[in-house]
């Protein structure tokens, strides 16, 4: 149509002139199916580098028939619990009923949900019963305990112990106060 064939992506190349003029065809052949190779190795070398990089902070989770787990309520998939802004995100625990492969789980979502309980893994998080999450439905309500007891008397066993070194008026106050609770409890006892 156009009284001339185009140009191929070969013939732009920057061949060797020795094998860009050569006109034999078995050893044209031969040069462009070796370079098809090359390039064909080239790019799976690269393609697992990228995949490598792209992989190197994501952590593999695997969870078994029996397994409890969060569950994360996405907008898309849970549209009535996600309306409020403060809404809880997750929900739990729930028990992996089945597993398809590592990416899909089948859970027991115990009938309060009317949706398919097939999820990816991407939607779920391990559930360890020493969490301590807050599980209030709003977290900016009252009549909440948010303090941690552990974060009170620091790494010690005794809250009444008297601490090694400079006594601040931090550990004097929280000495104080955990001799007025021992005094208090001992009252109520007699």
């Amino acid at each position: 149509m156009y009284d001339f064939n185009p140009l191929t992506p070969l013939d732009l190349l920057p061949l060797p002139s020795s094998e860009h003029v050569n006109l034999d065809g078995k050893r044209k052949a031969e040069f462009v199916r070796t370079l098809h190779e090359k390039v064909h190795t080239n790019i799976e070398r690269r393609t697992a580098q990228y995949a490598q990089q792209a992989n190197k902070n994501r952590r593999k989770l695997v969870f078994e028939p029996g397994d409890w787990i969060w569950l994360h309520l996405r907008k898309e998939r849970f549209p009535k619990q996600r309306q409020i802004k403060l809404s809880p995100r997750g929900d739990g625990s729930f028990q992996v009923v089945e597993r398809n492969n590592d990416n899909v789980y089948r859970l027991d979502l115990l009938g309060e949900y009317h949706i398919s309980a097939t999820f990816n893994v991407a939607d779920l998080s391990p559930f360890l019963a020493g969490d301590k999450h807050d599980l209030r439905s709003n977290p900016s309500q009252e009549e909440g305990n948010d303090a941690n007891d552990q974060a009170a008397y620091g790494d010690q066993a005794d809250p009444v112990r008297v601490p090694q070194g400079p006594v601040t008026h931090a550990r004097a106050k929280r000495f104080k106060e955990s001799l007025q609770a021992l005094v208090h409890v001992g009252a109520t006892v007699h």
